[in-house]
């Protein structure tokens, strides 16, 4: 079996995978590995931009007040204002690795957008293709620096700890015969999905930046990579995740057959779009003061609501009012898009209908990406620092990325280099009995079942009777694909399947245990939201031993709560 040896590993190659590489490039060898091809992520697909405070009329304490109103009591307040005091220093870093920024056309700084939740413009763009020219600066300089090496067409498994290797929770005995007291992670398996083959990657620091997991729904604004597979590997590893139960859903995806939930940003209604509705007369105002630009928590249910009482198949966005060549100019991207399928921004309404975007919850960690299991980091959406609490605002997804990523790096660097780790012996992949499939079917009915089942079900909005449907079922489907995965010789469609389920069950028991409506979690059962529940949804990990599959699920206070 290969075997890889590095310093740092990276699971991941969007802007959290990316900085984390280029920051650890100057310490050691660093491996970073995707799944698809290297500049798929969900970072490539971001339109808005960056959420920061640049001008001398915004201020730190009004982006720390937007955010905290909309994560509805469940921030950190500590946490939200070292991200947002370190942001501009961050923003400085992308423009030395490359990134352009669009600059104020009617004097210095930079051109700056609004987007909902926010009381100042203070999003940094490119147009509406930010997270691709993201994505391009970083790649650019990862694939020059010598000491970053990229696979791609490579998916993780599992990791591999020292309590899974004694597989008693106990110590494991290094090479030299010493034990290894403290349950460490020690690298992957990995899948080559072109080969087939399962490989070891053997490192001191694993940092997990895979992104979130859309798929699990129906519909998704993510790109098919989003399988949450970072956080169902972490929770197989015996790492808690928190807060699955907020799940984001876009309020303005491109309503039509063949656009895949193409996402139609957020900065389109900063820029004065409004919601209507078929006969062009706008609604927000009966949901919230703040009409179109509400966070998108209340904007998602408001058009969900509208579309049920109705029976329309979707909402509108109304931006007739701006020229054709000031939307070209400004929206180059998401205009060329609508023209594809037949709309005209600046004479046509844009049917809209919200669509699952980003995890709030995830990998317990902290700013500088540690967990609960020792050389295991997570960055990005993948892990769940307290920043966004109960819902995210918008543009603060990159930024959280682009701070925890330097944060994290700074905290590795100090600590033992890899010569300082025993080297534990890792035995070979065994497929033991597993033959090639010949049911592939099954992948595929499995696959759509989850995910049905999760967006009629455990949607926008809730139900006890929904979650409990949907709990019984994904939890026999966890047991069919369970099967599945041990009869069978793996491939990344099993892979991912078996990840995306995982997530389901931990959204849902998430889900069930609040027992109020608070942000992006809202539930007809229980409307009101109670101060007893400013606290922490956390599921304990499975506990990284052979043969658990279930995780036990807890409520941990918040350490510091933030009233509104």
């Amino acid at each position: 079996m290969k075997t890889i040896e590095c310093d740092y590993f990276v699971v991941g190659s969007g802007i959290a995978g990316l900085l984390s590489a280029i920051g650890l490039a100057e310490h050691g060898k660093v491996l970073v590995v995707t799944k698809k091809d290297r500049a798929d992520s969900n970072t490539n697909y971001a339109q808005g931009g960056i959420a920061c405070v640049t001008v001398s009329g915004d201020s730190f304490d009004s982006h720390v007040a937007d955010t905290l109103d909309a994560g509805a009591g469940l921030c950190d307040e500590k946490v939200v204002r070292e991200i947002v005091e370190k942001a501009p220093g961050r923003i400085e870093e992308l423009v030395r690795l490359g990134v352009s920024f669009a600059d104020n056309a009617a004097g210095p700084g930079y051109d700056l957008g609004r987007e909902g939740g926010h009381s100042h413009r203070r999003v940094l763009h490119a147009g509406d293709i930010t997270g691709r020219e993201i994505e391009g600066a970083l790649l650019s300089r990862a694939q020059s620096d010598p000491n970053i090496s990229i696979m791609e067409q490579c998916m993780v498994i599992d990791l591999i700890t020292t309590a899974w290797l004694a597989d008693d929770g106990g110590t494991s005995q290094g090479r030299a015969g010493q034990p290894e007291k403290e349950n460490r992670c020690l690298g992957a398996y990995v899948l080559e999905r072109g080969t087939g083959e399962v490989m070891v990657v053997r490192a001191p620091y694993v940092i997990l930046a895979s992104g979130g997991g859309g798929k699990a729904y129906l519909y998704t604004s993510n790109p098919d990579i989003a399988t949450g597979d970072g956080v169902a590997i972490a929770w197989r590893a015996g790492v808690p995740v928190k807060n699955m139960e907020f799940i984001q859903f876009h309020p303005t995806c491109l309503y039509h057959p063949d656009a895949k939930s193409f996402l139609i940003s957020e900065a389109v209604r900063g820029e004065g779009a409004e919601l209507v509705d078929g006969d062009g007369k706008t609604f927000m105002e009966k949901y919230d003061d703040r009409g179109a630009l509400a966070p998108r928590d209340i904007v998602a249910r408001a058009i969900d609501n509208e579309m049920k009482s109705t029976g329309a198949h979707c909402a509108y966005l109304d931006i007739r009012h701006r020229s054709r060549d000031y939307l070209k100019e400004r929206f180059p991207n998401i205009y060329e898009t609508c023209i594809q399928f037949g709309f005209d921004m600046s004479a046509d309404l844009i049917p809209v209908v919200p669509a699952a975007h980003y995890f709030c919850g995830g990998i317990d960690a902290r700013i500088d990406g540690e967990t609960a299991l020792a050389g295991l980091f997570a960055c990005g959406e993948v892990a769940c620092t307290g920043l966004h609490g109960a819902n995210r605002l918008a543009s603060n997804s990159l930024l959280e990325a682009v701070v925890c990523a330097h944060e994290m790096v700074e905290k590795i660097a100090n600590m033992p280099p890899a010569s300082s780790y025993p080297n534990v012996s890792i035995p070979d992949w065994e497929p033991g009995c597993a033959a090639h499939s010949d049911e592939a079917i099954v992948v595929e009915h499995n696959w759509n079942e989850v995910r049905t089942c999760m967006w009629d079900y455990v949607g926008i909005v809730r139900t006890d009777k929904r979650l409990e449907r949907a709990a019984r079922r994904i939890d026999n489907l966890r047991r069919e694909i369970r099967q599945y995965y041990l009869d069978y010789l793996i491939t990344a469609d099993i892979l991912e399947l078996r990840n995306i389920a995982a997530v389901s069950d931990m959204i849902i028991r998430s889900a069930q245990r609040r027992k109020e409506s608070r942000g992006l979690h809202y539930t007809l059962d229980h409307p009101e939201s109670h101060d007893e529940m400013i606290v922490d949804t956390v599921i304990a990990g499975d506990g990284g031993k052979r043969g658990r599959a279930e995780g036990r699920e807890q409520m941990r206070p918040l350490e510091s709560r933030c009233l509104l």
